[in-house]
């Protein structure tokens, strides 16, 4: 009898243990629910723009050099100096080229002085020749003589003409010295503001293979160009007259534009990076901008205005086979195509007892923002960026996916139940 009330009251505490359990499993199964969560369609503004990097430059940029060599005599102008056109900016010493201009008159002259000796003796060789010739008509003179007189004439009359053509020579080479003095005063070729000067007072500089450029000068300042460097992938969106806001670092919170004012088509290659040149007209009234300064800038390629927007992350979202389940249904449906369709993306709708696909057509997009053109979502559609599995849920798939993965191994063959007695050895003996 003790035996019977024992076994009695075991197998009732196992009843009530697997009541207890059921009625555990049961709650954890109604109340542990998956988390859909969702983002509302709405209307607004969105804005497509484009990201590249650039450098501010002025628009009209001039170097300033000396087209003879000497020593800097004096400096007239100094950095951010604004200057005119025709100011004087520096000298070079003067004392060699004066010397080559005053060399160059006293040749002048002397040629001058050879042209009017040689005119006197062709002028004399003309009389002879009309003397000859009254003397060979009364047969006083031979024709020798005659003969004579008219080559002395023609050489009198040749050697004028070289003699002018010295004195032009010689000109030209008084009128070269003058030009090299004169270019020993630097003048300003444009009103501006100077950005560099590369010379001081008492430094030589040559000017026997090319210019050296003693000052650099910025046409003007309250307008500029910004150069940005665009990717090949992006490139086929730029164009002219696109609104640019950017940044510099000299004013981290403050916001500048410009407008897009050219394309170049000359390619940029940089460790196999291809770029196009891209360059911003920009404003500079308080010139806050200086030359030189980087730029991170924002094209704007595309804009819609009061158009239908919803979150990137509901078009990336795709439900799985375990999402499906836990959600209490056995399939979404037939799912939409988008094959062969141009920017159309598949949307998922949860109205508490089944996901539903909606293939809609989308436009532009921010990178966090996407525009839908056309589809079955209107103003206020609930659409699912993500659902979260609960724990107990999520344990429950994994050990259901093992237990089923497990069961049969193609390396291993069935195992249906343990081994048998003995071993794996066989039967006992």
């Amino acid at each position: 009898m003790t035996r019977n009330r024992t076994m009695m009251w075991m197998l009732a505490s196992v009843g009530l243990v697997a009541t207890v359990g059921a009625g555990v499993a049961t709650r954890a199964s109604t109340t542990a629910r998956p988390k859909v969560t969702t983002v509302e369609v709405t209307r607004g503004d969105l804005v497509q723009t484009i990201s590249a990097a650039g450098s501010l430059e002025a628009v009209t940029t001039v170097n300033v050099g000396s087209q003879v060599s000497g020593t800097v005599q004096a400096l007239s102008a100094d950095f951010n100096d604004v200057v005119r056109k025709g100011q004087v900016l520096a000298r070079l010493d003067p004392s060699l080229f004066q010397t080559q201009v005053e060399q160059a008159q006293a040749n002048l002259v002397r040629a001058e002085a050879d042209v009017e000796r040689l005119t006197v003796a062709r002028d004399a060789a003309t009389i002879a020749v009309d003397r000859t010739v009254r003397l060979a008509e009364k047969r006083l003179v031979s024709d020798a003589d005659l003969e004579t007189a008219r080559m002395e004439l023609a050489s009198a009359e040749a050697q004028v003409r070289s003699a002018a053509a010295s004195v032009a020579q010689a000109r030209a080479s008084l009128n070269q010295a003058t030009v090299n003095l004169q270019h020993t005063v630097i003048t300003s070729p444009i009103d501006g503001i100077v950005v560099s000067r590369a010379v001081d007072t008492g430094q030589t500089v040559a000017a026997s293979m090319q210019a050296p450029t003693l000052f650099i000068l910025a046409a003007d300042l309250t307008k500029m160009h910004l150069n940005a460097s665009i990717d090949e992938s992006d490139i086929g969106q730029v164009e002219q007259g696109q609104a640019v806001t950017f940044r510099v670092d000299a004013y981290p919170n403050a916001d500048f534009t410009g407008r897009v004012a050219q394309v170049r088509l000359q390619a940029v290659v940089s460790q196999n990076v291809v770029t196009y040149a891209t360059v911003i007209d920009v404003e500079n009234p308080e010139l806050k901008l200086k030359p030189g300064m980087t730029a991170t800038v924002t094209i704007e390629v595309a804009r819609r205005d009061d158009a239908l927007v919803l979150p990137a992350a509901a078009l990336r979202f795709k439900p799985t086979a375990s999402m499906i389940a836990a959600l209490g249904t056995s399939s979404a449906g037939a799912a939409p195509s988008c094959t062969g369709q141009a920017n159309c993306g598949l949307l998922w709708v949860y109205d508490g007892s089944a996901l539903r696909a909606t293939a809609v057509r989308t436009g532009i997009t921010n990178g966090t923002s996407f525009e839908i053109l056309d589809g079955a979502v209107p103003e206020g559609t609930a659409v699912v960026s993500a659902v979260t599995l609960p724990a107990a849920v999520a344990k429950t798939v994994t050990s259901a996916g093992s237990a089923s993965s497990t069961t049969r191994s193609p390396l291993m063959g069935s195992m249906p139940g343990p081994p048998p007695p003995g071993g794996m050895g066989g039967p006992p003996r």
